[in-house]
C-alpha cells in the first residue's frame, strides 16, 4: 500500500493499482436507528461541506477517534446522546462496508430502542445538528418535502426505515 495523500483524518493511498480513502484516525464508524416508543424515527440534519448541502441522516460517526480503547457500542452510545440526546437499548443489526468503491470504511449498524430523552443533542462545539423526531408514518411524506426543499437525503435513512421494522 503507497500513501499518496495523508490529512490529520484520512488518507488517500494506492494499493494493488486501485485508490481509495482510509480514515486513519479511527477504527470504523458506527450508525444508529433511533427508534421511540410512540413510533417515530430520530434522524440528524446537518451541513455536508463534501456535497455542499444540508443532508438529513441517522445519527453516526467514527470509533476510537476520541478514546483508543472505544468499543463500536461505547461509541453508538456516545454519538447517540451527542447527536440526538437520547440514551437507549442497542440491538446489533449489520456489519459491512459503506462505499466500498472509494473507500475502506467499515461500519457497525444498531437499532436504538426503550428511547429516552436525557441531553439536548445537538453534536459536538464543530458540529451543528438539527434533531428531527418523525412519525414513521408519513416519513415518506416527510423525507420528500426535505428533498423539495434541497436537502439530501441520506440513503442509510431508507435502510434504516426497513430495520425499524424489526421494532416489537
Amino acid at each position: 500500500m503507497k500513501i499518496l495523500y495523508k490529512g490529520k483524518w484520512a488518507r488517500f493511498v494506492e494499493d494493488n493499482g486501485w485508490e481509495y480513502a482510509d480514515r486513519h484516525t479511527s477504527k470504523g464508524i458506527v450508525v444508529i436507528i433511533p427508534i421511540t416508543a410512540d413510533g417515530e424515527i430520530v434522524l440528524v440534519e446537518q451541513y455536508r461541506m463534501a456535497v455542499k448541502s444540508r443532508v438529513i441522516e441517522l445519527p453516526a460517526g467514527l470509533v476510537g477517534d476520541i478514546e483508543a480503547g472505544e468499543t463500536f457500542e461505547i461509541a453508538a452510545r456516545r454519538e447517540l446522546m451527542e447527536e440526538t440526546g437520547y440514551e437507549g437499548d442497542l440491538i446489533h443489526v449489520t456489519r459491512g462496508p459503506l462505499s466500498p468503491g472509494i473507500s475502506s470504511e467499515i461500519a457497525e449498524i444498531y437499532l436504538a430502542v426503550n428511547l429516552i430523552r436525557t441531553g439536548k443533542g445537538g453534536g459536538d462545539d464543530n458540529e451543528d445538528i438539527v434533531v428531527h423526531t418523525v412519525p414513521l408514518e408519513g416519513i415518506e411524506d416527510w423525507l420528500k418535502k426535505q428533498a423539495s426543499e434541497g436537502k439530501y437525503i441520506e440513503p442509510k435513512v431508507y435502510a434504516g426505515l426497513y430495520f425499524s421494522g424489526r421494532v416489537s
